[in-house]
């Protein structure tokens, strides 16, 4: 591996005049230049220290981003990515999801959804060399030991402080790995949520939509003990007091504006080759598609809306919904696109400039090929995977199984479990457990099972697994009566709907598993083996692929810095910042979108039915014109979303919007139809992130909801 080489050519790409890019921390001085141009007015050093402010007022949820906006441990993020919580404590009878909820003291505060967290980034360190030391002989099964031992060795270390999460994070598909220390605080508390007419406003409609209306905000608090630390939640826990916090802007921003993102986006895919692009869009992205609507539709049919069930399936849903009109949308623009055939002239510019050079020849002149070869075999079971992989969505079968291998990883010693099983991992194990009583209905799983299992049973005979198909008696077919039957019982005389029960199967031994009347266990036992196979099959390949891609990745870095072009790591959780500017776009010939809404566009989209059903109070206050001390005299009112140039992804939700002082005048929270194949694509015509206005934010909770307790513990920018 070659450090120098990554060094330089990102070095090399700061050049760029594009907005393109996520970026390490630890980049950033090399570009003060290009920030403090674009309107940066703190320190760019600042940026790349992970214990200064700003960068450690900027939090993750495990999921989404959030940011402290206090010295008592207030957290903003967005509503979204708070849904979970305010389901979690919904019921009919007081359903503060759809209703809204705000908390006026530290008393009245609810628990988060079971395994809630905030995670406070403090350390970064480069451990390439000690997570790959000892492997140039090794391949496939051993390779993948090797490093999940020595990754493992690692963490293991890192949290021997109390309170502390720590992971090891893949960058250039492993040519770098980097050893991440988090403070993990598990005390988290529902503080504020606006009503869901705001806080989802257009919901599914406009979701990826410009223009948007949305108030897409939430407020948690950290708690932490007496002493500081982490701990489980407690009534005489008090509130975390961060080393710094976000002062949230009343004058927010203008067209043309700089703006930087902070947060931690999920999974980018700008280096994968054609033949992966080819068999993502082509036959990935189309088959989930169609699968996941048919989820949700059954969903739908089968728990009515404002039952209980509804309430319990309404974060999967707004979860299902929001990835199906993603990969709508994949599917369409890489229709009309050339990125397939782009991708393949890149890679055979690439194997020209690699056959250039006898040296450069010799070292990938066979990896592409390599690599080709590896990813299609990992495309063989593609549509069983598929299949099973939604049968999660059944719930309890998928919880028989993980129980039943922790009852087999605990006959091993710590350190050789697997990662999920280990002893770190337990606290968020039993939170799963405990989040199931809010997010599962027997009637809605069986109906899913069913649907799963047809689906199963049309597969190829080759697709088939022996032990499953005579645990369910489909290996002849599917007899629907038979089936539906024994799915009846087993959803019927489970006892694992009982969390209680649940949780006291983390403790049973492989004997009382296997000598268990009930079903679901019965299931898990029967597809134990055949599981294993195909996880250790599963390791062989992955061993393989992470011998080989870094060798690729090595090659690209290569070939960009010969050409001047950028080169940034794809997004994998960790902090990342971007930057750019307020920005419209031209979505199609002759028309333009403008970069803010307004509180009129409420008024204008308003039906009155969900999902355009703002409160009458806020419709009355925009009747008024009662802009309050938040008028914005170009916009003649109060600005609700606005656009950006930023380079986003999914995680990047709740990512606070800081103007050039670091001060939060916006949360990002979606990105524009066109712009989502960005995940694979970068176009910097219609890359464009949508963002919270802080205005908005203000304005709601000072006018609508009177959150004047929250407003008074800010510190506001006017």
């Amino acid at each position: 591996m070659n450090k120098w080489l990554i060094a330089a050519a990102v070095t090399a790409s700061f050049g760029a005049s594009a907005d393109e890019g996520m970026w390490q921390p630890y980049q950033l001085p090399a570009m003060a230049d290009v920030l403090k141009a674009k309107g940066l007015e703190i320190d760019a050093k600042s940026i790349s220290k992970l214990t200064e402010f700003p960068m450690n007022a900027v939090i993750s949820l495990g999921g989404c981003t959030a940011s402290f906006v206090s010295p008592k441990g207030l957290v903003v993020t967005n509503h979204h990515c708070a849904y979970g919580s305010a389901q979690y404590n919904s019921t009919p009878e007081n359903n503060i999801l759809r209703d809204g909820f705000l908390a006026k003291s530290f008393e009245q505060e609810l628990p988060a959804a079971p395994g809630s967290r905030v995670y406070v980034t403090e350390s970064v360190t480069n451990v390439t060399d000690k997570i790959t030391q000892g492997t140039d002989k090794l391949n496939g099964d051993a390779y993948y030991k090797a490093l999940e031992a020595a990754d493992k060795k690692l963490i293991a270390d890192c949290e021997q402080d109390d309170g502390y999460r720590c992971q090891v994070y893949s960058f250039h598909g492993g040519l770098e790995y980097y050893l991440i220390k988090q403070l993990e605080i598990r005390d988290v508390r529902l503080v504020y949520n606006p009503a869901e007419s705001i806080g989802k406003y257009g919901g599914d409609v406009d979701n990826w939509m410009w223009p948007r209306h949305t108030g897409d905000y939430s407020f948690y608090r950290a708690y932490v003990n007496k002493a500081g630390k982490p701990a489980d939640f407690a009534k005489d826990n008090v509130p975390f007091e961060p080393k710094s916090f976000l002062k949230v802007s009343a004058k927010g921003v203008s067209d043309g504006d700089f703006v930087m993102v902070a947060g931690y986006p999920g999974r980018t895919n700008r280096y994968r080759t054609a033949d992966e692009v080819q068999n993502q869009f082509e036959n990935y992205y189309p088959a989930a598609k169609e699968l996941r609507e048919q989820v949700i539709a059954l969903i739908e049919q089968s728990a009515p809306e404002g039952s209980d069930a509804r309430i319990k399936y309404e974060s999967t849903l707004a979860g299902l919904n929001n990835y199906a009109k993603n990969f709508t949308s994949m599917i369409e623009f890489y229709g009309k696109s050339t990125m397939l055939q782009d991708r393949r002239a890149t890679e055979a510019e690439l194997t020209k400039w690699i056959n250039a050079d006898k040296n450069r020849k010799q070292q990938y002149g066979k990896v592409l090929a390599a690599l080709d070869a590896l990813v299609k075999k990992g495309e063989q079971h593609q549509a069983r995977d598929m299949i099973l992989g939604y049968f999660y969505y059944t719930t309890m079968p998928a919880t028989a199984e993980r129980l039943y291998r922790l009852a087999h990883e605990k006959q091993l010693p710590d350190m050789e479990r697997e990662p999920g099983y280990q002893e770190r991992d337990m606290k968020r194990f039993v939170n799963g457990l405990e989040s199931i009583d809010r997010r599962y209905d027997p009637t809605v799983a069986k109906t899913l099972a069913m649907e799963l299992l047809n689906r199963y049973a049309a597969l190829p005979a080759s697709e088939h697994l022996a032990a499953f198909d005579a645990f369910f008696g489909i290996e002849k077919g599917i007899d629907a009566a038979k089936l539906s039957k024994k799915l009846d019982s087993m959803f019927a005389n489970t006892q694992l709907g009982d969390k209680a029960v649940r949780l006291a199967w983390m403790d049973k031994s492989l004997e009382e598993f296997k000598a268990s009347k009930d079903p679901m266990i019965q299931y898990a036992v029967a597809m134990y083996d055949t599981n294993e196979k195909i996880r250790n099959e599963d390791k062989q390949l992955a061993g393989d692929l992470m011998k080989i891609r870094p060798q690729y990745m090595e090659a690209i870095i290569a070939y960009n810095r010969a050409k001047g072009k950028p080169v940034y790591a794809d997004a994998n959780s960790s902090l990342r910042v971007t930057y750019g500017n307020v920005k419209g776009y031209s979505p199609k010939d002759g028309m333009y979108a403008v970069p803010f809404t307004t509180l009129e566009g409420i008024t204008q989209k308003d039906t009155g039915v969900d999902p355009f059903n703002a409160p009458v109070a806020q419709l009355k206050l925009i009747k008024e014109k009662h802009y309050g001390d938040l008028y914005v005299k170009s916009l003649d009112s109060v600005p609700v979303n606005f656009l950006s140039t930023v380079d986003t992804t999914g995680g990047n939700s709740g990512s606070p919007t800081m103007n050039g002082r670091a001060e939060l005048v916006g949360l990002l929270f979606d990105g524009v139809y066109e712009s989502i194949i960005g995940d694979w694509n970068y176009d910097d015509n219609t890359n464009r992130s949508i963002h919270l206005d802080s205005r908005y934010m203000l304005w709601v909770m000072k006018y609508v909801d009177h959150a004047d307790n929250l407003l008074d513990e800010m510190v506001i920018v006017k």
